[in-house]
């Protein structure tokens, strides 16, 4: 598979015009008791995290904000879709890592 791009089109795929397979970054996580993929997941709660915010619903809310950029979440399962995102940036927040300064 080849990419092509000229910086201001972005990199993608010269066979289906997508988005390449290395540039994808999914990570599962458990939403109401299945495994569902959550693409950029990393990134964005370190992103969060870069904000210092200390309030659960606030926190929740840019972790949904910035997951809706990249996946789409059933609004059915907004709830759950909150209630796992949050359990797992307590889990970055505890395990000690420190993101980037901005």
């Amino acid at each position: 598979m080849t990419m092509e791009g000229d910086g201001k089109d972005g990199t993608y795929c010269t066979i289906c015009g997508g988005i390449p397979p290395d540039q994808i970054k999914i990570r599962k996580i458990p939403i109401d008791g299945k495994e569902t993929g959550i693409d950029r997941l990393d990134w964005i709660l370190l992103d969060v995290m870069t904000l210092g915010l200390t309030d659960e619903e606030r926190i929740t809310d840019e972790l949904v904000k910035r997951v809706r950029k990249f996946n789409f979440i059933p609004s059915m399962k907004e709830a759950k879709y909150r209630k796992a995102l949050y359990r797992e940036y307590r889990m970055l927040v505890a395990s000690g890592v420190q993101p980037e300064k901005r």
